[in-house]
């Protein structure tokens, strides 16, 4: 669908003199738009529903400075629908009447559709959020909330399930990259008639710093292309994106040495029951822009591997941290990670997990694999040494001694608990179970439940 004539009235707003640079350089068509192509790519649903003007109400969910009330301009100006942007802080349930009033008014006299737009709509108080259900059910105007907060709390349900649900990403490093050249180049609305540059490692930290913001990226680079034009040079520094950012650069390279030196030092600050060196490794992977889903994996691998069976509640918790970090995200999914890693640093130590399966792959390994005793398989064979299963269900405690491995193994340990009062309970218990058996308990027992044995 071509643009129409007036679809920059939208964004005029946005391009007067003195306005900021991440306003002028607001993406004023798909064509412009950086990110999301999941979204609005080509032959996306998004996409394609609003081309054909059949789109619905929804809702634009995620992080600040990834283009929900930019894509909603555009929406507008794609479908040549009037725009009506309502304030989610000062508007109330009057107001919403009014707009939907008038938006029946253009629909009856002069067949236009209204699109109203309601910025952070999750700050709506219920009853406000009640006063939208009967126009977006009757399709009075199509809605479009846009919130950083989780819609499944913040939107009451009947109103969400009326809209359908659109996720906004963080802008990725290279589509960063790109919004900061182009404003840099754009001779019209950005500061292209500056003729700066950038260098690598003001470019590097600007984009690291602003976590897939690009507003907060455009109003840094502004701030410090002022300081530089000011002082009459022509490429940005480092020294000027710190203080733009008012943050300095962290020695961490997500690539290189600093990356694995400091998961490193988390892991084993985690393993060594250190909660003050845990926070503050992890503080420094969270500053410096890590994947917060690489840090859960690290922490749940962990909570298996340097905890184990001493509390095996641990893994519970590392999993739960990861899904926070993909159900709520950050910064609120830092709060889980935090909680999870320190649960792992203060939980008692026990690697028999990790040991008992690398003994047990290690002479899986020697020897190829052994068959699988005849009392064990899954039916008859023509080899049968007329063993049985004994089901342990049948026996009291619901236990009975009999093999479980090659005749080869039997005897030999895997699993070894650990030190540790849990594992010296469950040490116990096996103690009682497989110490020194009675004297011809295994053949008493099969010939007593030969006739009713189950495989």
């Amino acid at each position: 669908m071509s643009r129409p004539p007036q679809s920059g009235d939208l964004f005029a707003q946005f391009s007067v003199t003195g306005a900021p640079l991440a306003a002028r350089m607001r993406p004023q068509s798909f064509d412009e738009m950086v990110g999301q192509s999941h979204l609005i790519g080509p032959g996306s649903m998004l996409r394609e529903a609003i081309e054909q003007d059949r789109l619905p109400s929804v809702l634009l969910c995620g992080p600040a400075g990834t283009g929900k009330s930019t894509l909603a301009r555009i929406i507008a100006t794609e479908t040549h629908h009037d725009f009506v942007e309502m304030s989610a802080v000062s508007a109330g349930v009057a107001d919403i009447r009014r707009v939907a009033a008038e938006a029946q008014e253009k629909r009856q006299l002069h067949d236009r559709q209204t699109i109203v737009f309601v910025d952070e709509i999750h700050r709506l108080a219920k009853n406000q959020q009640d006063a939208l259900l009967p126009h977006v059910e009757t399709g009075t105007f199509t809605l479009i909330g846009a919130t950083t907060e989780n819609p499944y709390y913040s939107i009451i349900s009947p109103l969400r399930s009326r809209c359908r649900l659109y996720v906004l990403e963080p802008l990725q490093p290279d589509e960063m990259e790109t919004v900061v050249r182009r404003a840099l180049a754009d001779a019209e609305r950005g500061l292209g008639k500056q003729q700066l540059s950038i260098s690598t490692e003001a470019l590097e930290h600007l984009i690291v710093a602003s976590r897939g913001d690009a507003r907060t990226a455009l109003n840094a680079l502004e701030l410090a292309a002022q300081t530089q034009t000011h002082r009459g040079e022509e490429q940005i520094e480092l020294a000027q994106v710190e203080e733009a950012l008012q943050q300095p650069v962290l020695k961490y390279d997500r690539d290189g040495d600093e990356h694995y030196d400091t998961i490193s030092a988390f892991i084993k600050s985690m393993r060594g029951s250190d909660p003050q060196a845990t926070v503050y490794w992890l503080a420094k992977m969270l500053e410096s822009g890590e994947d917060p889903e690489f840090i859960a994996r690290r922490i749940m691998i962990h909570a298996a591997e340097d905890v184990g069976l001493a509390d095996p509640g641990t893994l519970s918790v590392a999993v739960a941290a990861a899904d926070a970090v993909k159900y709520v995200g950050m910064p609120e999914a830092q709060l889980a990670l935090t909680m999870a890693a320190l649960h792992v640093s203060l939980s008692p130590k026990s690697n028999s997990v990790c040991e008992a399966i690398s003994r047990a792959r290690e002479q899986v390994r020697a020897e190829g694999g052994a068959r699988v005793p005849q009392h064990l398989a899954g039916g008859p064979r023509p080899d049968d040494d007329g063993r049985k299963y004994l089901y342990p269900h049948d026996y009291p405690g619901s236990w009975v001694r009999q093999s479980y491995l090659p005749e080869h193994l039997q005897g030999r340990q895997f699993y070894a608990p650990g030190d540790n009062p849990r594992e010296q309970r469950i040490a116990a218990h096996l103690e009682q179970l497989w110490g020194e058996p009675e004297q011809s308990s295994d053949a008493s027992i099969h010939q007593h439940r030969q006739e009713d044995n189950k495989r």
